[in-house]
C-alpha cells in the first residue's frame, strides 16, 4: 500500500474511532495530528519534542484528548481509553497504551508506529 493510500484509510479509521467513542460515552479533542516540518523538522530530523521517524510527519497518527462526564482523562489505563485502544487495534491501528501513549493512536508505517 502507498503512502498515500494508507494516510486515506487512516482517515476513513480515524472517523470509525470517534464514532464509537461518542457512541460509548466518549468525547474527544484533538491533540496532535499533523507535524508540520517548519516546526517538528524533515522525517528523519529530531526538531522540538517530536521523534525524527514520528508517524504524525506522515500524517499517519494522533493524538487525541479523552473526557468522560466532561473530565479531561490523563490515565491511560481508564476503562475507557483501554475500550478505545482495543477497538483501535481491532480496525488494524496500533494504539499508544501500550507503550505508555494512551492518546496516540496510529497505524504502522515502515515498522515505526
Amino acid at each position: 500500500m502507498t503512502l498515500g493510500q494508507k494516510q486515506r484509510n487512516f482517515t476513513m479509521m480515524i472517523s470509525c474511532l470517534i464514532y464509537h467513542a461518542y457512541n460509548n460515552g466518549c468525547e474527544l479533542t484533538f491533540g496532535d495530528a499533523y507535524r508540520d516540518p517548519r516546526v517538528h523538522g524533515q522525517l528523519g530530523q529530531k526538531e522540538s519534542y517530536s521523534s525524527a521517524y514520528s508517524n504524525h510527519k506522515n500524517r499517519l497518527a494522533v493524538d487525541f484528548n479523552l473526557f468522560v462526564e466532561g473530565e479531561y482523562i490523563t490515565d491511560g489505563e481508564h476503562p475507557k481509553y483501554v475500550m478505545l485502544g482495543e477497538f483501535w487495534e481491532g480496525l488494524g491501528g496500533a494504539w499508544g497504551g501500550r507503550f505508555n501513549d494512551a492518546n496516540h493512536f496510529s497505524i504502522e508505517h515502515h515498522g515505526r508506529k
